[in-house]
């Protein structure tokens, strides 16, 4: 499952445009938020008949000093025929300038290694280079694109400006990490807490704070069928400096929820030092 994509999401800019960014840079803060998933609805075609699971997601860094993530999801997935635990751990680093993003993800089915995938991505002039150095070495050239945190950026800036709906491409690592993928956002109006929330005890402080209600479709972009049906969608709610909670993962046959349950805000870093 991409379920890293929940929060590794990318943005506008295409490789030839300059990074000065066009808005001011949010405060991204540094966390912990923990996760507890259930199975939301599943097709009889699915076979699923229950999940349960938890995802721990972890964002430190800087707009000087990068950005780093350490993402961990386990399951557990019940079918009719049996059980199966899978665990996804990954950890990220995108560089200040949204120029560089290496990737590791090890996937465990039932505590025993099924897959590694451990590479770098870089963004040049005519497209993105990914030098991959697991499960084998290899190079791809992909489309322009951005990463993760610069969506995020992205995200929150169009949301401040009122802009409800765009398009945009993502490349974040997963799966085999040989494709961007192309995604359409929706962001719905700022909306005030509501003081019955069930995760307002996890947002402690935060609780009041308004947020953003946001549904994102992915889309495969070597997909020519012309179906232009998403492989997933995902939606959350956003609030301004980038926490994102009460989260619906759509995978067509089946979907999930992820209510946050625990929520750790880190000391910010020290603003960059300006420029010589």
């Amino acid at each position: 499952m991409r379920v890293t994509r929940l929060f590794l999401s990318a943005a506008l800019l295409s490789t030839a445009i300059p990074m000065a960014p066009a808005f001011a840079v949010p405060a991204l803060q540094a966390h912990r938020a923990v996760y507890d998933l259930t199975l939301n609805k599943a097709s009889d075609r699915s076979g699923i008949t229950g999940i349960s699971g938890r995802m721990v997601y972890e964002f430190n860094g800087s707009p000087c000093e990068g950005y780093t993530v350490k993402f961990r999801f386990v399951t557990q997935i019940v079918t009719s025929d049996n059980t199966r635990l899978t665990d996804q751990q990954t950890t990220t680093f995108e560089d200040a300038e949204g120029k560089t993003f290496s990737f590791v993800t090890k996937s465990f089915v039932d505590q025993n290694l099924d897959k590694e995938v451990k590479g770098m991505a870089t963004r040049e002039p005519k497209g993105l280079k990914v030098d991959i150095d697991k499960p084998e070495k290899n190079t791809l050239e992909l489309a322009a694109t951005q990463f993760p945190t610069q969506h995020l950026v992205e995200l929150i800036g169009k949301a401040e400006r009122g802009e409800n709906f765009y398009q945009t491409n993502l490349f974040d690592g997963s799966e085999d990490a040989n494709k961007v993928m192309t995604t359409t956002v929706v962001v719905g109006k700022r909306t005030d807490a509501d003081k019955l929330d069930p995760e307002a005890p996890a947002l402690a402080k935060l609780a009041t704070d308004k947020y953003w209600p946001v549904d994102i479709a992915y889309f495969d972009e070597t997909d020519k069928s012309g179906e232009e049906v998403p492989e997933y969608r995902i939606s959350f709610k956003l609030h301004e400096n980038g926490i994102t909670r009460d989260l619906v993962m759509d995978y067509g046959d089946f979907s999930m929820t992820g209510k946050l349950v625990n929520l750790s805000l880190f000391d910010q870093t020290k603003p960059c030092p300006a420029s010589k």
